[in-house]
C-alpha cells in the first residue's frame, strides 16, 4: 500500500511539501504520544500516529526515517515545526479524527505492526 492511497482513504491533509507519495510504501504502523516509546518501538518506514504537533516529532521522525507522521485530532504544528519538517524531508499529515480511529482505518487498509 502506498502513502497516496492512505492519504486519500483517510482524507488526510498534507501539511508539508508535496512529494510523489505513490512511491512511498509504509511498512509498519505505530501509535504513541510518548517520544521515548516511539524511539524504541517504531520501525523504519513506519507511519507514526500521534496527537503531538511540536518540533520534537520532526527529530524523532527523522531519526527513525518514518514514512509519515499523522497528527490526529486536528492538532496543528506551528510554522517553525513545518519549516523544520520540510527542511528534513519529514512528511506531516493531519486528521480531524482521533488516534484510535486513524489506527483502525490503517489496520483495515492492511497496514500492520509486523
Amino acid at each position: 500500500m502506498t502513502l497516496d492511497k492512505i492519504i486519500k482513504e483517510l482524507g488526510l491533509k498534507v501539511l508539508t511539501e508535496e512529494k510523489d507519495f505513490s512511491k512511498v510504501t509504509p511498512s509498519h504502523g505505530y501509535v504513541s504520544d510518548m517520544l521515548s516509546c516511539v524511539m524504541t518501538g517504531a520501525k523504519n518506514k513506519s507511519i507514526w500516529v500521534t496527537l503531538q504537533a511540536h518540533n520534537n516529532i520532526v527529530a524523532v521522525g527523522l531519526l527513525l526515517d518514518v514514512a509519515a507522521i499523522i497528527i490526529s485530532e486536528n492538532a496543528q504544528p506551528d510554522a517553525d515545526t513545518l519549516q523544520k519538517a520540510n527542511e528534513e524531508g519529514v512528511t506531516l499529515l493531519s486528521c480531524e479524527k482521533n488516534s484510535f480511529y486513524v489506527v483502525g482505518k490503517l489496520w483495515e487498509l492492511g497496514l500492520k505492526d509486523s
